[in-house]
């Protein structure tokens, strides 16, 4: 359980505090039972008390590092089981899946469309972040060690689902700077495997038949003295696997028992078998409840666009409104002589209004300025859309940019276009119908009678 602020002060060593007793000691205790600071922050902790109060106010689960450089990734770290509690902190993660199995020809197909799915939406890059190769029975040991090397070469951080410990020493040696996880630790195998895991410096996956095999392995492992682990929670069936990725972050977060405090693995493609439509669909589900990692055949952008899109919406502070940053798009190949349209930075509405434009075809640049992340009505309420807020924008980003001068507001704010035109001299401002989805006929409609 989580240590409250008085416990925390009660347990700092006041001998070595000059600051003993002040209010001062008392705000920086309650500052790090809320989180908001580290308790190393304190200059006057001895060692020891450090040592016992770091572990005390630590994170029922564990955040645990993979990859390195610009792939790397924190997973797990999380301390509540819904994101309306608090924001969570680390974003599940996908690998697309290639296996020993596969021939050289499907192999190379995969890895090459790992690189295929990569674009931004909202400042954020979506890409397929991870390649899981898998080692299958009773195959060459010799050629997943060059599937590894492949899979090594996208660039991407590799996690390594065998359970051989030959195989797996082999396959590391190939990629163990990257920080691949070696996902192959059960309770036949947990010891060696711990140790080529630890002599590799990686993370550790740990599997289990059932979710007490699984937690005995992992207090074992931990007896070790392992805890740079990983838990893979996939089990024979949809139901088992969804039981036991609950149950894992229920026990760490609402019971805190930390033996299953750590990051958790989903693999999709035994569970799927071959169906995409079930694989997309299982693969939102444990977005939200609750794989760290989540293990597809193929990611592609059939799957991408709304698995990422709701990705984004579960791991952003529900307390920050998601934005667009300000500027111009130009859609449907526009230029500069194609007519403006304006509408606020909130990205639902963006995304809504653009999606619109699109689908009319006809080309026009959609002008974004800084309302604050608000939709419309609430930013001009709020003072953040105004006739001020817009004519400035235009006239420093805009006007030595864009010949057109022609501008249409969102139909919601008609009250601004006079005062727009006042501070804007020479433009022309159209007020557009009050429903995104009214845009296409409106400009439709406009460009057959030859005013754009």
């Amino acid at each position: 359980m989580a240590l409250t602020g008085i416990q925390i002060f009660k347990m700092t060593p006041k001998k070595n505090c000059k600051e003993c007793g002040s209010p001062t000691c008392m705000a920086f205790s309650m500052k790090v039972a809320q989180g908001a600071v580290d308790i190393s922050a304190c200059p006057y902790m001895s060692e020891d008390a450090l040592a016992q109060l770091s572990e005390a106010t630590a994170p029922p689960m564990k955040t645990i590092k993979i990859g390195t450089g610009d792939n790397e990734y924190s997973l797990g770290g999380e301390t509540v089981l819904y994101r309306h509690e608090k924001t969570f902190v680390s974003k599940t993660r996908y690998a697309a899946a290639v296996c020993s199995c596969m021939d050289d020809a499907t192999v190379d197909a995969k890895l090459a469309a790992v690189s295929a799915v990569d674009y931004e939406r909202i400042g954020e890059r979506m890409f397929t972040e991870l390649v899981y190769v898998n080692f299958a029975k009773d195959t060459d040991a010799s050629k997943y060690v060059e599937i590894v090397k492949k899979a090594a070469a996208t660039g991407r951080t590799l996690v390594l689902g065998c359970k051989c410990p030959e195989t797996a020493k082999a396959a590391l040696e190939v990629c163990k700077d990257g920080k691949p996880v070696l996902n192959g630790a059960d309770a036949s195998n947990y010891e060696e495997m711990s140790k080529i895991a630890a002599e590799a410096g990686v993370v550790l996956g740990v599997s289990g038949a059932s979710l007490d095999e699984l937690y005995d392995t992992v207090a074992a492992l931990e007896k070790l003295g392992n805890k740079n682990l990983v838990l893979d929670v996939t089990m024979g069936t949809v139901k088992d696997t969804f039981e036991a990725a609950v149950a894992v972050r229920r026990a760490a977060i609402k019971d805190g028992d930390r033996t299953f405090g750590y990051p958790s693995i989903v693999n999709l493609v035994p569970l799927a078998d071959g169906d995409k439509a079930m694989e997309e669909a299982l693969a939102a589900a444990f977005t939200m409840k609750y794989g760290s990692i989540v293990v597809v055949s193929e990611m592609d952008y059939a799957m991408a666009l709304p698995l990422y899109g709701l990705r984004q919406n579960l791991f952003t502070d529900p307390q920050k409104p998601m934005k667009v940053a300000p500027g111009i798009y130009p859609l449907n190949g526009a230029d500069e002589n194609s007519i403006c349209l304006t509408t606020v930075d909130f990205a639902l509405t963006y995304f809504l209004v653009s999606g619109e434009l699109e689908r009319s075809g006809v080309p026009c640049n959609l002008l974004i300025s800084d309302a604050g992340g608000l939709s419309v009505l609430t930013a001009w309420a709020a003072g953040k859309l105004s006739s001020t807020s817009v004519a400035k924008f235009i006239a420093e980003q805009v006007e030595d940019k864009i010949k057109s001068r022609k501008l249409i507001i969102p139909g919601k704010v008609a009250v601004l276009k006079g005062d727009i035109e006042a501070k804007l001299p020479g433009w022309e401002v159209i007020v557009a119908p009050l429903e995104a989805v009214q845009l296409v006929k409106f400009l439709k409609d406009m460009q057959a009678n030859g005013q754009l």
